[in-house]
């Protein structure tokens, strides 16, 4: 294990993992946190930071340095894990979302980079999955009470995303949420943000 903002801790996992089983043929960037619920203006920059370093950093250092190893390999793949953040704006997560749609351009560069290459580049736009990190942040969704909303669960996600993996997928869209989100942000910018804003109630949220 490592901390993936610990860009030597980073460095040093290549040659440990194959040291373990002998070689590496795929990477998943899922690591990430949300910011603290609070504006821009209340924000302090060690938390930040601290969101910056895991979300974009934590990916960038993961993908450059296994890429050398993943390079040499018959076939190999990155899998980075983006979010509805990383185009979508979410209520009082500006930082979370930009570090977010760092990752999503971040990934699609390395598409076009790696494209005539045998390295495969996925990237993945989840909804809400039903792990801790929203569980934590107290994030409630809007018709969750009356089974309106249903989030996916881990076990579904992952499935979703191994399947875009094996079939070279240039993104994934896990969740119809996301799906509908996508389309709806392409078609109308300003009327996708305003939904969201109605349909997320976050800490601190007023209503």
């Amino acid at each position: 294990m490592a901390d993936v903002a610990n860009r030597d801790a980073v460095e040093k996992l290549p040659e440990e993992i194959i040291a373990a089983h002998g070689c590496i043929d795929g990477i998943i960037n899922n690591a990430g946190i949300l910011q603290q619920f609070q504006t821009v203006n209340d924000l302090d920059y060690d938390h930040i930071q601290k969101v910056m370093d895991i979300n974009f950093y934590g990916t960038l250092y993961m993908c450059k340095s296994f890429l050398p190893y993943l390079l040499i390999r018959p076939e190999a793949h990155i899998t980075n894990v983006s979010s509805m953040g990383g185009f979508l704006p979410v209520p009082l997560q500006s930082i979370y979302s930009a570090s977010k749609a760092a990752v999503k351009m971040f990934t699609e560069g390395l598409h076009l980079e790696l494209r005539d290459t045998n390295v495969g580049v996925t990237l993945v736009f989840p909804g809400a999955v039903d792990t801790n990190l929203v569980q934590n942040a107290k994030i409630e969704f809007e018709g969750a009470d009356n089974h309106s909303y249903k989030m996916l669960s881990p076990n579904e996600a992952a499935a979703l995303i191994i399947k875009g993996m094996e079939n070279n997928k240039y993104r994934v869209l896990a969740g119809n949420d996301a799906k509908i989100m996508d389309f709806l942000y392409r078609l109308h910018p300003k009327k996708a943000t305003d939904l969201i804003l109605k349909k997320i109630k976050t800490p601190g949220k007023k209503e």
